[in-house]
């Protein structure tokens, strides 16, 4: 516990606590959209069960950092270049994404609109383990940065744990927001089809800058946020619902 003594300790922690809830934005919106399938009773429970999970992910892999830097060992060779354990994941990830995403704005926009009750509700056991493949991805993600940002453990694990809780706290307003503006729910699945897409090129050896994609995110936020003050009286867009509301 010698970092706590020191101002570089708290730095470190402070600046990886703030860089986990950045990197963990894009994991709200996923579980929030994936819950939203849920019965309204299960949504709440299915989002603090899914940032849960993620933070024992998250948790768990920090203490086995052999194993996860062992994940870049080179496990087979496709058209001359090497693909680890970890590229595997990032590649998987990402094209489960891309495809997600794609899925669920033509089941928004173009999907048949359901009558009457609508389609049943996924069950909850399947959006838990929807919400858990893409916390796994997106753990080697933040776990990296982690091991990148700081040589303590103890500040690592104390920085996930610290962000976290802040999205437990802020994922009911996020996903309230995101259900009550249509068009800020598209541009949450066309960022999570960016995110999809970086991580295929990252699994391929392709490294794209985060702050390319940070700014792209954050200056299309910006813009929507300007649509949304200049159109706040007109009437949002109607989505198609396909699960109870």
């Amino acid at each position: 516990m010698a970092w706590m003594t020191s101002a570089e300790g708290w730095i470190a922690l402070l600046t990886l606590t703030v860089l986990e809830i950045v990197l963990g934005i894009d994991n709200i919106v996923f579980i929030s959209i994936l819950a939203s399938k849920l019965p309204r009773d299960q949504r709440e429970r299915a989002r603090k069960l899914g940032l849960s999970l993620a933070m024992l992910i998250r948790i768990g892999l920090l203490l086995s950092i052999t194993w996860v830097m062992g994940l870049t060992t080179p496990l087979l060779s496709a058209m001359g270049q090497d693909i680890s354990g970890r590229d595997l994941i990032l590649i998987a990830g990402g094209l489960f994404l891309l495809a997600k995403s794609t899925h669920e704005i033509h089941g928004n926009l173009e999907g048949q609109e359901e009558t009457g009750g609508g389609r049943a509700a996924a069950s909850f056991g399947a959006v838990i383990v929807q919400i858990l493949l893409l916390d796994i991805v997106f753990s080697l993600d933040s776990v990296s940065t982690a091991i990148g940002m700081a040589e303590d453990v103890v500040i690592m694990v104390l920085a996930v744990v610290t962000a976290v809780g802040v999205m437990l706290v802020s994922s009911g307003t996020i996903s309230r927001f995101v259900d009550r503006h249509p068009t800020v729910k598209m541009l949450a699945l066309s960022f999570l089809l960016l995110i999809g897409m970086s991580l295929v090129a990252e699994g391929f050896d392709q490294h794209i800058p985060k702050g390319y994609i940070y700014f792209a995110m954050g200056f299309s936020i910006f813009v929507e946020a300007i649509n949304l003050r200049v159109r706040a009286r007109n009437a949002p867009v109607h989505l198609h619902h396909r699960y109870p509301k």
